[in-house]
């Protein structure tokens, strides 16, 4: 029951927020009921600067309306100035100082795979199979030959989110990981809402995020007037 009301929440997110993010799949560590990360290092795996940049900035600013505190991973290291790749030693050196600065929590995002999808015109689905005749099929289809706008192509990038406990007390594990589609991007501002958007809405309701923080008081009283 509750793996269907989660559904139904996802779809009622989707049609009214997010176009372009669609979430595919998603784990949560059995071990795990609740969490509430204190401090959190987000990174944005991309060579795209401007869209880690962008991302990065945002799910801090979701993550502290949550009442977590958030540093962008672009503010401690940017594997952009490096000439080599760092060592497991480098990492793990990197793991401990954030331990020691207080992180409790990574969150990890990255694209794992982009596909080019071809899909026929709304009007050429639905044909019914009961009637069709070759000259009708032939007929139909022929635009495949003299119509350029027969079809649509768009891409769709396959990517992941990974959450991480490196809590001083506790094993180093994976607590979720969520994969989620960008489908046909149009401009990198409104694909990085979608999915933070989408990861967020995700992360609050299994529980590993705070609920939003309610408005002040003083805020309540400015939106009234």
């Amino acid at each position: 029951m509750k793996r269907i009301l989660f559904t139904l929440f996802i779809s009622v997110f989707l049609l009214t927020g997010c176009a372009t993010t669609q979430l595919v799949d998603h784990w949560k560590n059995p071990s795990i009921d609740r969490y509430e990360p204190q401090k959190v290092l987000i990174v944005g795996l991309t060579s795209n600067v401007k869209a880690r940049e962008k991302f990065e900035k945002k799910l801090k600013e979701e993550l502290e309306s949550r009442g977590s505190e958030a540093v962008t991973s672009l503010t401690i290291f940017d594997p952009s100035l490096r000439t080599e790749k760092m060592t497991t030693e480098e990492i793990k050196a990197i793991e401990n100082k954030l331990i020691e600065d207080g992180f409790d929590t990574i969150l990890l995002t990255k694209i794992i795979g982009v596909e080019d999808k071809i899909q026929y015109k709304q009007n050429y689905h639905g044909y019914d199979e009961t009637y069709r005749k070759f000259s009708n099929e032939y007929l139909m289809y022929q635009d495949i030959y003299y119509n350029p706008e027969y079809y649509d192509s768009y891409t769709i990038y396959h990517s992941e989110t990974s959450m991480y406990c490196i809590c001083p007390t506790k094993d180093r594990e994976l607590l979720w990981k969520g994969y989620i589609d960008i489908v046909d991007p149009t401009s990198i501002e409104e694909s990085v809402n979608d999915y933070v958007y989408m990861a967020i809405a995700v992360l609050e309701r299994e529980q590993l995020i705070k609920s939003k923080t309610p408005p002040k008081k003083e805020d309540k009283e400015e939106l009234i007037n």
